[in-house]
C-alpha cells in the first residue's frame, strides 16, 4: 500500500511542478513586419550625382584642421588684440541696459 501511495505522490508532483514553472514565464510580443509580398526583396542604390575625383584628392589633414594651425601675421594679430581690448573696456564702462 505504501508503494502505491509513493507512486501516486510522485505522479502528482510531476504533474503540478511544470505547471507552477510555466506560470513564471513572461510572454513577449514579437515584431510584426507588414509589406507586399509581390515586391522584390532587393534594394537598388542609384547615385543621383557623379562624384568629382578632384574633390577627393588633396590633403585631408589640412581640410580637417582648417585655418586653426595656419601661420598668422604679427601686425594683424596685434590689431585684433587692441580692438578686443578697446571693445571689452567700452562694455565694462557702458553696459547694455536690460529691457
Amino acid at each position: 500500500m505504501r508503494k502505491y501511495f509513493n507512486f501516486a505522490l510522485l505522479i502528482l508532483v510531476c504533474i503540478f511542478v511544470p505547471t507552477s514553472q510555466a506560470e513564471d514565464q513572461i510572454e513577449l510580443r514579437g515584431t510584426t513586419v507588414v509589406g507586399n509580398r509581390e515586391l522584390p526583396k532587393v534594394l537598388y542604390i542609384v547615385p543621383w550625382k557623379k562624384a568629382n575625383a578632384d574633390n577627393l584628392m588633396g590633403n585631408p589633414v589640412a581640410n580637417l584642421v582648417g585655418d586653426s594651425l595656419a601661420p598668422i601675421d604679427r601686425d594683424v594679430f596685434r590689431r585684433e588684440v587692441a580692438y578686443y581690448d578697446r571693445l571689452s573696456a567700452r562694455k565694462a564702462v557702458d553696459p547694455i541696459p536690460a529691457e
